[in-house]
This record gives structure tokens, sequence and C-alpha cells, in this order.
């Protein structure tokens, strides 16, 4: 009763249309888009059985993912604090739909279904509210101003869009709030349903209910951290032997996922990446991780190569910079273990020329990169809730390059939290960058591999 009260309320302060109740026992549901842009329908329940769905007028029950459990404890990142089961009490369940399925609902609610030619698509990433207790990091959860993941989310909703694009990083409720710290005050934590439901699914209700998803996955869901919901709730493949990150020994086989193309609008493909594993450094053909990007990139090229344009999503940014505290005119450049693997499939250019774009989060900022046609651009989107980044330079220093040869034509960047949009223009792409109020913060035209942006306004 208490979250239906909560729902109601947050749908009318945001402007959004409210929608029935949900049916006792079903506490979410959502459509992702896998492989080809099949629809998989997910419900997450605290019932004891899965719901039915109806599609085009026929009921069928849904199937089990996964069922309620209790994961043992298994070793985490050093640096991290010391873990603790991870306690799972809600079922997981799925429905895969046929891509002309024109209805679908559960329990007379409709889900939002894809559409062929998509005309709005949300670009969002790095959602979820920073509790680390052995870095003394403690975001304000319980601050809609400092954790504006809900704010955000809801005005993507408003913006009504087609398809979202989840860049990656939904979980970050690793260690317990300091007792001190009122901002985190009773927050849950660890890799369980109640941090995942906290920093994810309740503030993301609206947005999930408004459209398909496409997820990419994060390095926060890689298996020493919340790879097991990651597997649980959001991938939108079958589960596969030993991959669901639950058994440490298995994680050479939990940390790594094949590449898959989601098409939308005409003749393009959205090239889905799991970098959730790799590090900083360059990779050598002796590494396992070298050996399965490149099997995964080859796989992720190929598949692009079937239509004119492609765009690779990808957590960690190629061709994007990071701040550095430390040496604020010296920001790091992009991924050079995946820039290691793609230049030796594709040489310097790193990407096959009919990559339009690179879409990535990581590094909390608004950020987008041009280059010569040689490199396609980077947009990054990860200022969707977490702690954000400090800002790039300004003016940005010449002569610097997130991959050799990627002389910079022009850079914008923010650490303002907000989110982006793109709809087709003509041949190309409007890009739209939002705030967290869903007021505009500036907008790109995207075509012919570069990327043209007005300047954004002064905070």
């Amino acid at each position: 009763m208490k979250r239906a009260i909560l729902l109601a309320t947050a749908l009318a302060l945001g402007g959004c249309a409210t929608s029935p109740p949900a049916p006792v026992g079903i506490d979410y549901r959502y459509v992702l888009l896998g492989p080809e842009g099949v629809p998989v329908v997910r419900v997450i329940t605290s019932a004891a059985r899965c719901p039915a769905i109806d599609v085009d007028g026929t009921s069928t029950p849904m199937t089990v993912r996964m069922a309620p459990a209790t994961i043992p404890v298994r070793p985490s990142r050093a640096d991290l604090p010391a873990p603790k089961p991870s306690a799972f009490p809600v079922l997981t369940c799925e429905a895969t739909l046929s891509k002309s399925a024109a209805s679908a609902s559960i329990a007379g609610r409709p889900l939002p279904l894809p559409k062929r030619n998509p005309q709005r698509i949300v670009l969002i990433g790095d959602t979820g509210c920073r509790v680390v207790a052995n870095y003394d990091v403690f975001q304000a959860c319980n601050d809609p101003t400092l954790w504006p993941f809900e704010r955000i989310a809801d005005a993507a909703a408003a913006t009504k869009p087609d398809l979202v694009v989840h860049v990656g990083d939904y979980h970050y409720r690793e260690g317990p709030c300091k007792a001190d710290e009122p901002g985190c005050a009773g927050s849950p934590w660890g890799y369980g349903w109640d941090a995942w439901e906290a920093d994810f699914f309740h503030p993301a209700r609206n947005l999930l209910a408004a459209a398909p998803w496409v997820v990419v996955r994060g390095n926060h869901e890689s298996c020493n951290r919340a790879g097991q919901g990651w597997w649980r709730f959001l991938d939108p493949r079958p589960l596969a032997p030993r991959q669901d990150c639950n058994v440490a020994a298995d994680d050479d086989i939990g940390n790594y996922s094949d590449a898959y193309a989601v098409p939308f609008g005409v003749g393009s493909q959205m090239l889905v990446f799991d970098s959730s594993w790799v590090g900083l450094t360059p990779l050598t053909p002796a590494d396992l991780m070298y050996r399965n990007y490149r099997t995964q990139l080859e796989q992720a090229f190929t598949l692009g190569a079937r239509t004119p344009r492609a765009w690779f999503a990808v957590h960690h940014p190629v061709l994007g910079f990071a701040p550095n505290p430390d040496k604020p005119q010296s920001p790091y450049p992009g991924n050079a273990g995946l820039q290691s693997v793609l230049r030796s499939l594709n040489g310097d250019g790193l990407f096959p020329a009919n990559v339009e774009a690179v879409l990535s989060g990581h590094n909390h900022l608004l950020q987008v990169v041009d280059f010569d046609a040689l490199f396609p651009p980077q947009f990054i989107t990860g200022n969707g809730g977490d702690w954000l980044d400090g800002a790039l330079p300004e003016p940005f220093p010449p002569g610097l390059q997130p991959a050799p040869g990627a002389v910079v034509a022009t850079i914008l960047g923010t650490s303002r939290f907000g989110f982006m949009t793109m709809e087709p223009k003509g041949t190309g792409w409007s890009m739209q960058a939002w705030d967290v109020d869903g007021k505009p913060l500036t907008s790109c035209m995207l075509g012919e591999r570069r990327a043209a942006c007005t300047p954004l306004p002064k905070p």
C-alpha cells in the first residue's frame, strides 16, 4: 500500500500519467531487447509462482528464470567491504515474445513493445548511489538533489521514449552507511535484492514502464561485485551453465558474454558489448581477456556489417577522457585494454568504417568527443545519478588524444546530472542533452561520423 501511494505521488509530481496499481505480489515488470531485437518480458515478484502473460489475446504462463535464493558469501574485491550473503527473496520470471507481437499485458497492465523505427531513444548510465565504506564515500541516497536518479528517470520517461539504452553501472551500494552519515541512513547494502531494488528498480520504475530497454553491462556488474543480480534480472539472454557469478571459480565464464546486435531505425544496429571485466592496461594475445574480447569483437563487427550504420554500445569509453584530480590538465585517455584488441582487428582507426558512434558511461559526466572521419564520435552519458566526476579542463589542452592518432576536433563536457535523447533527422540523428528536470543543456547533430554540438551554458 505504501509503495502504491508513493508511486502515485511521484507520477503526479513528475507530470506522468498514472498507471493502474500493480497486482498483488508483482513488484516490477519490464521489457528487455535481446539479440536481433527480440523482446524479453521480465517480472520480479514476491508471489510464489510466475504470472500469466497475455500476448495478442492468448494467455500463457511465464517461466521461472531464477527462483528465490540466498547465495553464500563469495570473495569480493580486496578494496571493498567484507561481503555478505546475497539474499534474493524474489522470483524472477520471463517470457520471450515474437517481434511481431502487437500487444502484451500482465494482469491487464500493458507492456511497452519495441517499435521498428524508434523516434526517440533515451541514453542514460551510471545511475546508482555510491556507498562504499572502505573509500569513506557516502553519497546522500536519501536526498533527491544529491542522488537524483529517480528525478532523471522520471524526466526521461516524460519524453515518451520508444527505447531506452542504459550504458551500465546500475548498482553502487556496496557497503554499509556510516552511523554519522544521515544522507544515506537506512540504506541497504551488498549485492542482494534489497540493494538492487533501492539502487535501480524502484527509482527507475516509471522509465521501465515507458519503453523497452537495451542494457549494457558495467564494471559494477562484474562477478566480484553485483554480477549475480545482473544475470538474475537484466541480461536479456537465456542463462548459460556456470555463468551466474554465484561461484568464484566460474568467474572466467560469468565475466564474459557474447556481443549481440539490436536493430533500430532504418539501416542501423546497436552492437552491445560486455566490457565489465576490462582493466586499464593494454592486453596481449597471451591474456585470456584478449582472446575472449577479440572473438567477441569479431562477432560484433560481423553482425554490424549487415547494415550501413552501427552504433557500438560499451560501458568503458574507448575514445573519451576521464578527469584526473591529481593532474587536472592531463585527463586520463580512453580504455587501453579495449584499444589494444580493437587495433588488432581494425588498425589505427579501431572501428570499422560503418560504426557511426560509440556510446559509453563509466566516466561520471556528459561528454561528446568529435574526430576526423577516421574515428567515430564518442558519447558518454555517465551522469545519470552516481557521484559526479570533476570537470574536464577548460579550455581543453590542445594535442591530447584518447587513443594514438585520435586527434580531437571538438570536445564538449559537463559534470551536471542528466541524460540524453536521440531522434532521427534526415540521414543523421539529433542528439539532445537534458538536465535532471528535463530542461535542455545542449544539442548535437550526428551524421557521417561527425558530431557538431552547440556550446553548453555556464552552470
